[in-house]
């Protein structure tokens, strides 16, 4: 049975949808849960018919969204070290946390450590398309915000296997993100990473914005700085569409009539652009597994995280990795 920690003491909204989303993916799936923070806020939510399915690592100091990350390596009694060590000491297979962001990229990269080869791990989300039942998966996102070509190509490789092992894509396609198709197009770190990500069979070229959505393409590799502001945008254009809908169908009769007609459409398109559906953004390259969640995350949210750390944790996405890494330098 594969065994899962869970910061659960961050967040935005306490411990709460946290320990709820826990008990729903119980419902759904049998695993170890350990759930890690204050034990007497814990046990106390924790019905008895789940006591077998969870353990308890007690935890008395949180970091929270205020913090800077880089003492997260000296707040050793924090919640999310202690999910962390869990999968560093091979006592947990994956970790979630929904809190700070920045201390569970670099504790997870500095105490899990990264998979031989890889320069700098990647954050990675899905973004839907217009293809049904497909997504492209894009690369980083906010992991790192001044790449070199080298971590670029990384991302290439983290992307595809990604792709294959986790998404179960068969021949992944990966697109270089850029102001334009053509392979002269780019700043000069997009050039290089152009010459390099040539050597990959998978490679399509150069891709530009839209293309993310049109489902041309089902691996995304930009810098991290592009990518985050790519991912906010994206998060905000979905947000303000939907406003935008309820806003004006609130105006007329005629549109109630037709949004009750539409009511299916629209379930589907907030299924595809929600957030809580993914539930968190795997933190590629490092020698185990951390999902990233929104410090916002719902029950439904956390419940969806606990299966893709479940699902990553399952797949042989890292040794993939390593060896293609290695074969490639030796080529």
């Amino acid at each position: 049975m594969q065994r899962i920690a869970i910061d659960a003491m961050g967040g935005d909204n306490g411990s709460a949808p946290i320990i709820e989303g826990t008990l729903q993916a119980l419902e759904e799936r049998r695993f170890i849960a350990i759930l890690v923070g204050k034990k007497e806020i814990i046990s106390s939510r924790i019905p008895l018919k789940y006591e077998k399915y969870i353990e308890i690592v007690n935890a008395d100091d949180v970091i929270s969204m205020k913090d800077v990350a880089t003492n997260a390596l000296k707040r050793k009694e924090s919640s999310i070290y202690k999910a962390i060590d869990l999968v560093r000491e091979k006592k947990a297979d994956g970790v979630i946390s929904a809190g700070h962001s920045g201390a569970t990229m670099s504790l997870a990269t500095l105490r899990i450590g990264r998979i031989k080869g890889v320069t700098r791990p990647a954050i990675a989300t899905l973004m839907p398309t217009t293809i049904n039942n497909k997504f492209s998966l894009v690369l980083d996102v906010g992991a790192n915000v001044d790449s070199k070509p080298i971590h670029i190509f990384e991302f290439g490789i983290m992307g595809e296997a990604y792709a294959k092992d986790v998404l179960k894509i068969g021949d992944p396609k990966i697109g270089l993100l850029s102001n334009g198709e053509e392979s002269s197009k780019g700043n000069e770190v997009t050039k290089e990473a152009y010459s390099m990500l040539k050597s990959l069979s998978s490679f399509v070229g150069n891709i530009e914005g839209n293309n993310i959505f049109d489902g041309s393409v089902d691996v995304v590799v930009c810098d991290g700085f592009v990518g985050n502001i790519l991912l906010k945008t994206s998060e905000g254009v979905a947000d303000s569409i939907a406003k935008i809908i309820k806003k004006n169908v609130r105006k007329s009769p005629l549109a109630i009539t037709g949004a009750i007609l539409m009511k299916k459409v629209f379930k589907i398109l907030k299924k595809q652009v929600d957030y809580d559906e993914y539930g968190g953004a795997p933190l590629i390259g490092i020698d185990g597994c951390a999902i990233v969640s929104h410090g916002k995350s719902n029950a439904k949210a956390v419940k969806n995280a606990i299966f893709q750390a479940i699902n990553f944790s399952n797949s042989n996405i890292n040794e993939d990795i390593k060896n293609k890494l290695q074969n490639l330098k030796k080529s």
